[in-house]
């Protein structure tokens, strides 16, 4: 387990709002520099600023790349750097005011470029709109989902997949009653992971 700086343990006290707000300040920066960088609007930096909307997991990275802290300092739970994960043993992570729980299936070490996870969307759930670089893939387990790549909806049912450029504008949102469950598999870095290590058995 990493142990958390001082600044971590400070930000473990106030909301992820006020987090990321005291963050920006403390690096001077506007909400638009962070809304530029991160690929997102203004206005919705603003909103999950003052706790009105919370950020997706991968919102949530882009932000924490352009204010240069580790995004689990900003999450609830664990994400564990393990080779191997057992379905029965994975802790479930989260992001603060935000319903989407999530299951960390892959490991990081020396190169590798590919980051997982396991993404139990609730009914209802709409993720917002971004844009950045890398590209991501989505495989739905079981339920339905809604896709928007630059304007183009699908609706994807249990085994269906699409595969894009994230630095198309991209979106997803469950339009069911039910929770549905996605495989996600990106080259964005949503851990956080910093001078990974390679992991020995």
């Amino acid at each position: 387990m990493v142990k958390k700086s001082t600044a971590e343990q400070d930000l473990d006290l106030v909301s992820l709002g006020e987090k990321l707000r005291q963050r920006r300040k403390e690096l001077g920066l506007t909400l638009s520099d962070v809304a530029n960088g991160a690929g997102l609007s203004v206005g919705f930096i603003s909103q999950v600023e003052r706790n009105i909307t919370a950020p997706s997991l991968g919102s949530l990275a882009t932000i924490a790349s352009v204010l240069d802290f580790p995004i689990n300092a900003f999450l609830d739970g664990s994400t564990k750097n393990e080779e191997v994960t057992r379905s029965v043993e994975r802790s479930k992570f989260g992001v603060p005011g935000l319903e989407v729980s999530y299951e960390r299936i892959s490991s990081s070490f020396a190169r590798s470029t590919i980051h997982s996870v396991i993404v139990h969307e609730p009914p209802g759930h709409r993720v917002e709109p971004i844009s950045h670089e890398g590209e991501e893939m989505f495989f739905i387990l079981s339920g339905e989902i809604t896709v928007e790549v630059e304007g183009e909806r699908s609706i994807l049912r249990t085994g269906d997949s699409v595969h894009f450029d994230s630095r198309r504008t991209h979106s997803i949102w469950n339009h069911t009653a039910g929770t549905t469950s996605i495989l996600w598999c990106g080259t964005m870095d949503i851990f956080g992971d910093e001078n990974p290590e390679p992991i020995h058995k």
